[in-house]
């Protein structure tokens, strides 16, 4: 499709027992290069994006609604189940467990497929049954973006500090973030997926 960007990675949503509420997008493959960003809700109702650079931040803050945005440094790494995430103020460790049969069924789809809009707009029925969850929307300054989902782990240990804070125990995502059309499942998650962003005319 004309003017659209893909972008190929992880997303992870995670709950903490203070209400703040995270998610993560880790992106080995987009438009920018490889580059990952963190959206903060915090239990009063304040949205913060974390981007490594100003190029990734202008876009992400494009896409979805933020009270704050923060130009700081994003690291992700991976040690088998375990996923580090630091971006200050912010660091998370969590921990996923086994793929369940949607995890398995989801890892079928190829990703041509995946990243079709007929397909996302068959998958969109279902998701909707979740609450706050969308496959497909509209996004901030009227751009239009879909989400094809092709793997999901659940994540079933965290611990999250902000600004030096301990935020506690892994808890629901709940209530749903909003920073765009969608949140991310209540239940932890970790998603694979390929998102496509068609930015709005002009």
């Amino acid at each position: 499709m004309k003017g659209a960007l893909r972008f190929d990675g992880w997303i992870a949503g995670v709950g903490t027992a203070s209400g703040t509420r995270v998610v993560v997008g880790h992106w080995p493959r987009s438009p920018f290069g490889p580059f990952s960003d963190v959206m903060v809700e915090r239990p009063d109702g304040e949205r913060l994006l974390l981007a490594p650079t100003r190029q990734t931040a202008d876009f992400v803050g494009g896409v979805y609604r933020f009270d704050r945005v923060l130009v700081t440094p994003v690291a992700v790494g991976t040690a088998g189940a375990v996923w580090n995430v630091t971006a200050r103020p912010l660091s998370l460790r969590f921990t996923t467990g086994r793929r369940g049969p949607l995890g398995w069924l989801l890892r079928c789809v190829p990703a041509p497929l995946a990243a079709r809009p007929a397909w996302v707009a068959l998958t969109d029925v279902p998701a909707r049954l979740l609450p706050g969850v969308r496959a497909r929307g509209s996004a901030a300054g009227g751009s239009r973006e879909w989400y094809g989902a092709r793997d999901l782990l659940p994540v079933v240990g965290a611990a999250a500090r902000f600004g030096g804070e301990d935020l506690g125990a892994l808890a629901p995502v709940a209530p749903p973030v909003r920073f765009g059309f969608g949140s991310t499942p209540r239940r932890p998650a970790l998603v694979r997926v390929v998102t496509t962003v068609v930015p709005a005319p002009g």
